[in-house]
C-alpha cells in the first residue's frame, strides 16, 4: 500500500510539478486513512506494513541523505555563516520546545516540531521520534504541520526577495537557513537563480549535519531521565535508549566516506533516488496514521505553534544573513 501511495505521489508530481513528492505522499496518507472504501484497510490490515514503512523505511532514507553533504562544501562557507546556522537552530529548536510545552501539546509533539523547524523537516522528526521513542500520532501530527508550513513557504519566501533588499547569495542563504525540507529550499531558492540555489542547499545542507548531535544529545536527555526514574522508583531495570542510534551512526558514515572519497555520479543519482522513494514510502505511513478528528483538538495550538515557530526561524536566519554577508 505504502509502494501505491509512492506511485501515486510520483504521478501528482508529474501532473503538477509545484507540488513536491514528498508534499504528495504525506497529503496522500492522510487522505487513504479518511476516505470510506479505504480508512477500515489502513487502520487494520495494512497497518503493521505502514507502521514499517514510517519507521524503518524512515531510518534508510535518512542514512542516505548523508549522500547529499560534504563537509569540505559546508566548511567552504565559513565560519561566520557556520556560527549563524548554529544559532538559528538553537534559537529555534529551544523557542518552539518551550512554546509547545507552554501551549499544552500533548506527548513528543513539541519536541517533534521543534527538531522538524530547526533541522529538515520530516527527516529530523523521523530520527528525533525514534530516539525518543515518539508514537505515530505525534509523529504523524508534527510531519503533517511542518510540511504544511514549509509548502507556504515556497509560496511567500520569493515575495519577499526584492523587499527585504536581498542579493542572491544573502537570498539563497536565508532560504536554506529558514525553510524546512531539502526539496523545499530548492523549490524556493531557484526562484533566485543559480548562485541562490547554491547557497541555500549549502547552508540547508549545514543543517543537515546537526541532526547527528540533535539525534545524541535527545538520547543523552532520555537516558539521564530514565536513569533518575529508575531511581526514584527502587530499581535499574529500566531499558537505556542509545545515545546514537544505529541509523544516526550510519548517516555519519555515509557523510564521512562522501567527503573523503570521490563517488561516481551515477552512484550520488541512484543514491538520491532511492532516498525519495524510501522518504515517500515513510511519509505516505506517516501520514496514514493521522487522525483529523484527534488533529482538530488541538488543531489552534498546533497552528499557534507552527506560526510561531515559523516567525522566529525566518527572523532569526534573516538577521543572521544580514550580519554574515
Amino acid at each position: 500500500m505504502a509502494a501505491l501511495g509512492v506511485a501515486t505521489a510520483w504521478g501528482v508530481h508529474a501532473a503538477v510539478p509545484a507540488v513536491p513528492r514528498l508534499t504528495a505522499a504525506v497529503a496522500l496518507g492522510v487522505a487513504a486513512a479518511h476516505l470510506p472504501g479505504l480508512r477500515g484497510l489502513v487502520r487494520g490490515a495494512a497497518r503493521p506494513g505502514l507502521s514499517l514503512a514510517g519507521r524503518r523505511l524512515m531510518r534508510i532514507g535518512i542514512v542516505l541523505l548523508g549522500c547529499k553533504l560534504s563537509l569540505h562544501d559546508v566548511l567552504g562557507l565559513g565560519w561566520a555563516t557556520v556560527v549563524m546556522v548554529l544559532a538559528v537552530v538553537a534559537a529555534t529548536f529551544t523557542g518552539t520546545l518551550w512554546l509547545g510545552r507552554r501551549l499544552g501539546l500533548p506527548g513528543d509533539q513539541p519536541l517533534l516540531v521543534a527538531a522538524g523547524y530547526s533541522i529538515c523537516g520530516a527527516s529530523a522528526i523521523g530520527a528525533v521520534g525514534e530516539a525518543a521513542g515518539s508514537n505515530e500520532e505525534d509523529a504523524a501530527t508534527s510531519v503533517t504541520l511542518v510540511t504544511l508550513c514549509g509548502t507556504l513557504a515556497i509560496a511567500v519566501l520569493p515575495l519577499l526577495h526584492q523587499p527585504l533588499g536581498l542579493d542572491p547569495t544573502g537570498f539563497g542563504r536565508w532560504v536554506g537557513a529558514s525553510v524546512h525540507d531539502v526539496g523545499q529550499v530548492v523549490a524556493t531558492a531557484q526562484t533566485g537563480g543559480p548562485l541562490a540555489l547554491r547557497e541555500a542547499v549549502l547552508v540547508k545542507l549545514m543543517r543537515v549535519a546537526l541532526l547527528a548531535p540533535l539525534v545524541a544529545g535527545v538520547g543523552l536527555a532520555l537516558r539521564e531521565r530514565r536513569r533518575t526514574a529508575g531511581q526514584g522508583a527502587g530499581t535499574t531495570a529500566a531499558r537505556r535508549p542509545p545515545v546514537v542510534p544505529l541509523f544516526v551512526a550510519g548517516f555519519l558514515l555515509v557523510v564521512v566516506v562522501r567527503s573523503v572519497l570521490t563517488l561516481p555520479d551515477g552512484l550520488l543519482d541512484g543514491a538520491q533516488q532511492a532516498q525519495e522513494l524510501l522518504l515517500a514510502a515513510a511519509l505516505f505511513g506517516l501520514g496514514s496514521a493521522v487522525h483529523l478528528p484527534t488533529l482538530a483538538r488541538t488543531g489552534g495550538r498546533v497552528a499557534a505553534l507552527g506560526l510561531a515557530s515559523w516567525v522566529v526561524v525566518a527572523g532569526v536566519s534573516y538577521a543572521g544573513v544580514l550580519l554574515t554577508t
